[in-house]
């Protein structure tokens, strides 16, 4: 198996079938959780039914927040905010 089909594998595991429940961007201690002191792009987090969420990141590594691209012509980007 290639690492994208794994990836790929692990990733419909962990989301098909998940009920979001709410989505917001993360609040100043959370971001500061996550990311340090020192970022200031605010992603949008989406929390599903099962306590599980996911959120956006610049990188593999998580130096900052991320926007989402969206298939919807009035809103095709979810962009980052800033503190």
């Amino acid at each position: 198996m290639s690492i994208k089909e794994n990836w790929n594998t692990r990733t419909k595991k962990f989301l098909v079938g998940k009920t979001v429940k709410t989505a917001r961007y993360l609040t100043k201690e959370e971001l500061i959780d996550c990311f340090g002191d020192d970022t200031y792009k605010v992603p949008l987090v989406i929390e599903f039914t099962d306590g599980s969420w996911i959120f956006p990141m610049s990188d593999d590594e998580g130096n900052n927040g991320g926007a989402l691209a969206t298939s919807d012509e009035a809103m095709p980007t979810i962009p980052v905010t800033r503190i």
